[in-house]
């Protein structure tokens, strides 16, 4: 009889060995469950953090894409004008040459001394017109 209250006590340690390992078992089970959550929250607030920044970045993309075709139009309308300029600079030195060389012949034809003056270089080269030099800046090119 003496060897069954050890067995006694001995199922009964078992058991609170076993309970004690259900229990923590259950404790991990549960710290895991919410570890889980946790991580689960902060992949879905990561994820909202990015799509809020391509969003945001998606907008500045389209802002400068509009400011890019704004200066490229700007950029093809004084390309036009300057070609427009370049065709009379030719056209009117063509008409002066003429009128110089009628003008000399005019001359030498009458005797009548005339000073014709040459054409000045600067309006030939407008390039190196005598101006101040003034760089023009990236953030100039984007004011409108």
């Amino acid at each position: 009889m003496a060897s069954t209250p050890q067995l006694v006590s001995s199922g009964s340690d078992a058991d609170q060995r076993y309970a004690k390992f259900d229990e923590r078992k259950r404790k991990r089970m549960e710290s895991n469950r919410e570890s889980a959550k946790r991580s689960r929250m902060k992949k879905q607030q990561r994820l909202e953090e990015l799509s809020s920044e391509t969003t945001q970045l998606q907008n500045q993309n389209s802002i400068c894409h509009d400011k890019i075709e704004s200066v490229e139009r700007n950029y093809r309308a004084i390309d036009a004008e300057n070609n427009v300029l370049r065709a009379q600079l030719a056209e009117l030195t063509e008409r002066l040459n003429s009128l110089n060389s009628l003008t000399q012949f005019w001359a030498d034809t009458t005797g009548f001394p005339v000073d014709i003056p040459e054409m000045p270089d600067t309006l030939l080269e407008p390039w190196q017109l005598p101006c101040p030099i003034q760089p023009i800046t990236a953030s100039d090119m984007f004011q409108f």
